[in-house]
C-alpha cells in the first residue's frame, strides 16, 4: 500500500492482482480500502485491482468539505498519477456505487463494465433522517449514530451470519473522523447530488444491485436507479447496504461473472 498526492490530496491506495483489465473498486460511507478485504482474492485473479481510501477516510488525508465533483475529480487525478489510460471497470457499494455511476456519467470514455449494489443519490435519499443524522453526528462523534445508522444498513440477520465479520466492520466505523462523516452526509443531501443526469449519460455495460434488507436504500429505490441507466441489468440479492461487507461470496456470485463480461443470474 503506497500514498500519493493527487487533487490537492493524499491518497492511500493499492494497485494489486495478476489480470491485464484495471478494476476499481470504491468503498462506502465510513469505508475504507479494506472494505474489499473478503472480496479482493477472487477479482486478483482476474483483475489489476486499484483500491484507495477517498479523501476523508481509511488513512487518506482529513477533510471538513466534501462534494461529488471533487470525489470524482480525485479518482480521475489517481488513475492519471498511476498512468491507467485504458477504460476501467468499477465497482462500489452505496455511496462507492454513486460515486462509480458519476465517473461513468461524466468520464464515459473512460468506463468499462459497471457492478453496483446499493447506490445513493439523491433522487433516493431521506434529506430528513440524513440532516438528523448530520446534527448527530456533530454533536456527539460517529459513536452518538452507531445505534441508528448500523441498525438500518447491517441488520441482525445480516450479522448473524458472520458475527466476526460484523464486530470488525462495527469497530473500524466508529474509529471514523466525524467531521468527514458529517461532510459527505451534507453532499448526500444537497440537491446538486442528483444524478439523474451522470446517469442518463452512462454507456458502459451496468449491474445494479437492490438488497433486500437494505433500511436505507431498499430495491424499489435501487431499480429506479437502474431504471435511469440504459440497458442496465437490475437484480435483487439477500444482503444489506454494504453488500461486500456483508456477504461477500453473494457480491462476487453476482459481479465477477459481469465484469468480466457474461451475465449476472437473477436470485
Amino acid at each position: 500500500m503506497s500514498w500519493i498526492e493527487v487533487n490537492g490530496a493524499s491518497l492511500r491506495y493499492d494497485l494489486s492482482g495478476n489480470g491485464r483489465e484495471p478494476l476499481v473498486l470504491i468503498h462506502e460511507v465510513g469505508g475504507c480500502m479494506e472494505s474489499w478485504d473478503d472480496v479482493l482474492p477472487a477479482f486478483q485473479r482476474e483483475f489489476r485491482v486499484l483500491r484507495y481510501d477517498q479523501r476523508g477516510f481509511g488513512m487518506s488525508e482529513r477533510t471538513r468539505v466534501i462534494e461529488m465533483d471533487g470525489v470524482v475529480a480525485d479518482l480521475v487525478a489517481l488513475l492519471d498519477a498511476l498512468r491507467i489510460t485504458e477504460r476501467v471497470h468499477l465497482a462500489g457499494c452505496a455511496m462507492g456505487a454513486a460515486i462509480a455511476l458519476a465517473f461513468a456519467g461524466r468520464h464515459p470514455a473512460r468506463a468499462g463494465r459497471i457492478a453496483v449494489a446499493s447506490p445513493a443519490t439523491w433522487a433516493n435519499a431521506d434529506p430528513a433522517a440524513a440532516r438528523k443524522r448530520i446534527e448527530e453526528t456533530e454533536r456527539g462523534g460517529v459513536r452518538a449514530v452507531e445505534q441508528s445508522s448500523l441498525n438500518a444498513s447491517y441488520p441482525e440477520n445480516m450479522r448473524a451470519l458472520d458475527r466476526a465479520r460484523f464486530e470488525r466492520f462495527r469497530l473500524r466505523w466508529l474509529a471514523n473522523d466525524p467531521e468527514a462523516m458529517a461532510a459527505i452526509l451534507k453532499m448526500s443531501t444537497n440537491p446538486a447530488f442528483e444524478l439523474s443526469a451522470d446517469l442518463a449519460r452512462i454507456g458502459a455495460p451496468t449491474l445494479v444491485i437492490g438488497c433486500t434488507y437494505d433500511g436505507i436504500r431498499p430495491p424499489a429505490m435501487v431499480a429506479k436507479v437502474a431504471a435511469q441507466i440504459s440497458g442496465a441489468k437490475y437484480v435483487e440479492a439477500s444482503s444489506g447496504h454494504f453488500m461486500a461487507v456483508e456477504t461477500p461470496d453473494l457480491f462476487v456470485e453476482l459481479a465477477l461473472p459481469f465484469l468480466r463480461g457474461g451475465a449476472a443470474a437473477a436470485r
